[in-house]
């Protein structure tokens, strides 16, 4: 510590000259592009919404607590208003009944902004595979990082987050189809089980070649500009 406080004090005096001074910049100057720097700046300042539908909010309260501390991740800054929150997690059931009101809280919220879709009863109804629940909260609003479990527990919520937070740096991690080369294998993308159509295929390969990810886009955003 003294060291790099004499070396800072001949910097000022002019004394660091040649190699020396070389030495000096790169251990102290750091340069990146501005939409890297605004990329990380807003990963590390999330504002979640205080907002629960049913049990896995308890796992979501637990986030806050010692034992996980959301805080580390810059993440504790938790907003009671959708208008000063830029991320929702769903956490539970989502009803028929109940959509409507997650919608509008949705279009509040702060551009940009990302969803989580924590547990099975969110992601595609799980057990409720009735009329009163939506079958997957996908049906209604772009969502950003899915989050298995029934309930998921609080690591598994923050392993999602994590994930959240380097897709919105614009490194995001690769889909199980994306490592596996299964692009096209969709559900909806097959004429009969495990044959998937010329047009899925179509479609696989314009994916494949899209540009790269833009850091700090989330999903609502992308899908606005491509309407």
């Amino acid at each position: 510590m003294r060291e790099r406080q004499l070396r800072a004090r001949d910097l000022l005096r002019g004394d660091l000259e040649g190699v020396e001074l070389e030495e000096y910049v790169e251990q102290s100057v750091l340069t990146t592009r501005l939409e890297s720097m605004q990329a990380w700046a807003r990963a590390n300042s999330i504002m979640p919404l205080t907002f629960g539908l049913a049990c896995c909010a308890i796992e979501f309260m637990s986030m806050v607590t010692a034992r996980h501390d959301l805080a580390r991740f810059g993440a504790e800054a938790l907003r009671a208003s959708p208008r000063q929150a830029d991320m929702l997690v769903l956490s539970g059931r989502l009803s028929i009944k109940m959509a409507p009101v997650v919608r509008r809280l949705y279009d509040q919220m702060l551009e940009p902004k990302w969803v989580i879709s924590m547990g099975a009863c969110s992601s595609s109804g799980g057990m409720f595979a009735n009329y009163a629940v939506v079958q997957g909260a996908d049906k209604m609003m772009p969502i950003d990082i899915h989050v298995p479990g029934c309930p998921p527990r609080p690591e598994a919520l923050l392993h999602g987050f994590n994930k959240l937070q380097k897709k919105i740096r614009g490194n995001p991690d690769l889909g199980w189809r994306q490592r596996y080369n299964a692009i096209g294998t969709e559900e909806w993308a097959r004429v009969e089980p495990g044959s998937p159509s010329a047009e899925a295929l179509a479609a696989a390969k314009r994916f494949s070649e899209l540009e790269p990810y833009e850091p700090g886009v989330s999903s609502s955003t992308a899908a606005g500009e491509q309407d």
